[in-house]
């Protein structure tokens, strides 16, 4: 059982130093039909201006990743990250996955200090499985090759195969695929999927995706990702 949702069917905010699409409701955009997916809540896909950022706010019981496609977001948050001399600089690239577990309270900003690039990126909230746990980050960096063909895990909830731990009952994937390269993934029963293609082109179980476009998935034990074209995708195995 599979749902498409185009990219042209998200929500749309232009803030001026901020455009960003929402593949579910957040802030002024609404639609009861587009609350989460499981666990999963937010997917925004936000371009973010020059000398431009997120000014200093709160989360709480939240896993938030962001993961960078082109520029880069220069993080700072209550818990010294991104702070001169802290242990975590807090600059996120390409191929960064980076965690932040708001639990009892966390105070952050995001910014891109260039001076002539925008920050392309996506900020994903996922619910966590226990509240009030003691706030938490962490970054690490998937090379290009790591995904190339296949679908690589980057965030998971017991941090397996050097993926980043998250306290909720999902696990994110990220893979890059063109030509004649392909993948698949099992779903255990019970499990829902959400595909995400962040660019390019794909075929996901024998439908076709283009950029931003998205599937819900439920009642289906195994993925097969063909046909891509220049595409990078993002795939969440998700308690229902």
């Amino acid at each position: 059982m599979m749902q498409l949702i185009k990219s042209s069917d998200r929500g749309y905010a232009d803030h001026g130093w901020l455009k960003s699409f929402h593949s579910f409701s957040f802030a002024d955009y609404y639609d009861p039909a587009r609350m989460g997916f499981g666990p999963l809540r937010v997917i925004n896909e936000d371009k973010v201006a020059a000398g431009k950022g997120f000014g200093t706010h709160g989360h709480r019981d939240m896993e938030i990743i962001s993961y960078v496609l082109s520029g880069e977001l220069a993080h700072k948050d209550s818990m010294g990250n991104g702070e001169a001399g802290g242990a975590n600089a807090g600059v996120i690239r390409p191929g960064d996955v980076q965690r932040m577990s708001a639990g009892t309270g966390v105070m952050h900003s995001e910014f891109n200090h260039a001076k002539d690039e925008t920050t392309h990126f996506l900020q994903i909230w996922i619910q966590p499985d226990a509240r009030g746990i003691a706030p938490s980050y962490e970054q690490k960096h998937f090379d290009a090759d790591s995904k190339r063909g296949r679908l690589r895990l980057v965030a998971a909830n017991d941090g397996s195969q050097g993926s980043v731990t998250i306290h909720a009952d999902a696990k994110l994937y990220a893979g890059l695929f063109d030509g004649a390269e392909q993948a698949e993934l099992e779903l255990a029963p019970g499990r829902l999927a959400y595909v995400h293609l962040v660019r390019g082109a794909l075929s996901v179980n024998g439908q076709d995706l283009t950029t931003g476009d998205a599937l819900q998935i439920r009642e289906t034990s195994r993925l097969a990702l063909t046909a891509g074209h220049d595409a990078e995708v993002l795939v969440f195995d998700l308690a229902a």
